[in-house]
């Protein structure tokens, strides 16, 4: 198991990597006044998990192993984005049928996290001198 845990965080580091060196060059063509490299990345990140989760699935072309699969997905595009891992996630509701679970999911996804990181910068306020 520590084996898997351990490819897993290696595949991870890989798409942090990826994420910042992406992020970097749009920044540097695009400038930073609007989130270019975080949205080029979340997009390009969703892009790759459904051609390889299309591609290596029981029926996909390129059949592979659980193991490989858990790399790239959760390591890597984990890394690179856990907005493709979100959003594989809610296809695959959708794809069973399940409309509403996708929907609860999108909503409390945006909502709880937007709130979240709210209530943590206000709370990370509180700690900074006055």
């Amino acid at each position: 198991m520590w084996q898997t845990y351990a490819a897993i965080m290696t595949g991870g580091a890989m798409g942090v990597g990826a994420r910042f060196f992406l992020s970097e060059l749009v920044a540097e063509h695009l400038g930073q006044d609007f989130p270019w490299g975080t949205l080029i990345v979340n997009v390009a990140g969703c892009l790759i998990i459904g051609l390889f989760a299309g591609l290596t699935g029981p029926e996909g072309v390129w059949p592979t192993s659980p193991l490989v699969r858990q790399v790239v997905a959760i390591g890597v595009l984990g890394g690179f984005t856990t907005f493709s891992s979100f959003s594989l996630q809610t296809i695959g509701l959708l794809s069973n049928g399940h409309l509403l679970p996708a929907v609860v999911n999108v909503l409390l996804s945006i909502l709880v996290c937007l709130t979240a990181t709210w209530l943590g910068l206000l709370l990370a306020g509180r700690f900074q001198p006055q």
